[in-house]
């Protein structure tokens, strides 16, 4: 939206202005709660990389909450300055995450272990590239529904396996946060004039952060437990001061020492 202080980054030059006045509130940030609305996703990021450190989970999961915690980084550098270099500091590791999901989904099947993670490896990598180059506006979203609805159908057989009450639960919760996102997100995109007039603002946007915080947390907690319960670690959910749900795992005793 229409900038109301003077830029310090200058003429906005990324394909997406979110309904947000630009430099309302100081001309460093140009979207200020679209910014700082980031930071609960990296504490959120950070509960779950220290489980899963503390617990000695796959590595896997430690690069995927690494992941999302450079994407809200990400994420909040491009809606501080509304540059196009920003914006790919947000959009490509988006993708980056999406195919580290696809790979702890369905790496537990694939025949052919060192094939999947090398293509979503190169993958990752021209894409990036072509990205630095290339201005895909709405190529690009619907490019990540996609990889997004090819999950999809993973995340439902893990959850219909998933017999544990409490690990349902999260999986409920993630459902939830990710329709009230997408809610929000329409919301702010569709019915942004409107919204301009109003005298407060919702921050549709930046409430699509909050929840997608969220949405993730709970995704990884999820994996995590379905991922344990394949490796035979006897996980079970417990909650951080009561509130904050984690996965807690016993693992073998032979398995213990021989790492």
């Amino acid at each position: 939206m229409t900038a109301t202080l003077s830029s310090f980054w200058g003429p906005v030059t990324s394909t997406t202005d979110c309904c947000e006045k630009n430099y309302e509130y100081s001309s460093y940030i140009a979207e200020f709660f679209n910014t700082i609305s980031s930071v609960p996703t990296i504490l959120l990021a950070l509960v779950g990389l220290v489980n899963a450190h503390t617990q000695r989970f796959e590595k896997r999961f430690c690069v995927l909450h690494i992941s999302i915690m450079a994407l809200a980084l990400g994420s909040m550098l491009y809606h501080a300055t509304l540059q196009r270099v920003q914006q790919q500091s947000d959009e490509t590791p988006m993708m980056w995450e999406i195919l580290l999901y696809m790979y702890i989904l369905y790496s537990p099947d694939w025949h052919y272990r060192r094939t999947m993670p090398i293509f979503l490896f190169v993958y990752g990598v021209v894409f990036a590239m072509v990205h630095s180059v290339v201005r895909f506006g709405i190529g690009f979203k619907v490019h990540y529904v996609i990889l997004c609805l090819i999950c999809i159908p993973r995340m439902y057989k893990y959850y219909i396996y998933t017999e544990d009450v409490s690990a349902k639960r999260i999986a409920h919760l993630y459902v939830a946060t990710l329709v009230l996102a997408s809610l929000c997100w329409l919301g702010d995109h569709v019915f942004c004039k409107e919204i301009s007039r109003w005298p407060i603002n919702p921050q549709g946007h930046a409430l699509w952060h909050l929840f997608m915080g969220f949405n993730a947390y709970f995704a990884n907690t999820f994996l995590m437990f379905c991922r344990a319960q394949q490796c035979g670690y006897s996980p079970k959910v417990v909650r951080l001061k009561g509130v904050l749900p984690f996965v807690k795992i016993q693992k073998p005793i032979a398995i213990s020492k021989s790492k």
